[in-house]
C-alpha cells in the first residue's frame, strides 16, 4: 500500500495550489483522510479532515481559502488552497484510513513541500 501526495510547489503569496494524495496497492477504498503540515521545529498540525461520509472540518487558519475533497473511484484526496501566504510555507502531509481487505490502517504519504512567496 503506498500513499502518495503531489501538488506542491513555490506560489507567490495570494496564488493557488491543489494538492493530491492517492492511495495505490490492494486496498478497498479510504475511510476518513486529513491533512497536516510542519515546518522546522515546530509539530505537525492538522489543517483539514474529510470523514468517510463527506463532512469537513478545517483549521481556522485556513478556513475559507482550503478545501478538502475526495473521489473514491480514484482513492484519492485533494487539498485546493488558494489566497496562499507565506505564513502557510510547509511541509504537507496527507494521512489516510486505508482499507485492506477485512481491516483499515493509518498511512502517512511522504510529505510535498509548498512554498509561498511574499
Amino acid at each position: 500500500v503506498q500513499l502518495v501526495e503531489s501538488g506542491g510547489g513555490l506560489v507567490q503569496a495570494g496564488g493557488s495550489l491543489r494538492l493530491s494524495c492517492a492511495a495505490s496497492g490492494s486496498i478497498s477504498g479510504i475511510n476518513a483522510a486529513g491533512w497536516y503540515r510542519q515546518t522546522p521545529g515546530k509539530q505537525r498540525e492538522p489543517v483539514a479532515s474529510i470523514r468517510t461520509g463527506g463532512s469537513t472540518n478545517y483549521a481556522n487558519s485556513v478556513k475559507g481559502r482550503f478545501t478538502i475533497s475526495r473521489d473514491n473511484a480514484k482513492n484519492t484526496v485533494y487539498l485546493e488552497m488558494n489566497s496562499l501566504k507565506p505564513e502557510d510555507t510547509a511541509v504537507y502531509y496527507c494521512n489516510a484510513e486505508i482499507r485492506v481487505g477485512d481491516y483499515a490502517y493509518s498511512y502517512w504519504g511522504q510529505g510535498t513541500q509548498v512554498t509561498v512567496s511574499s
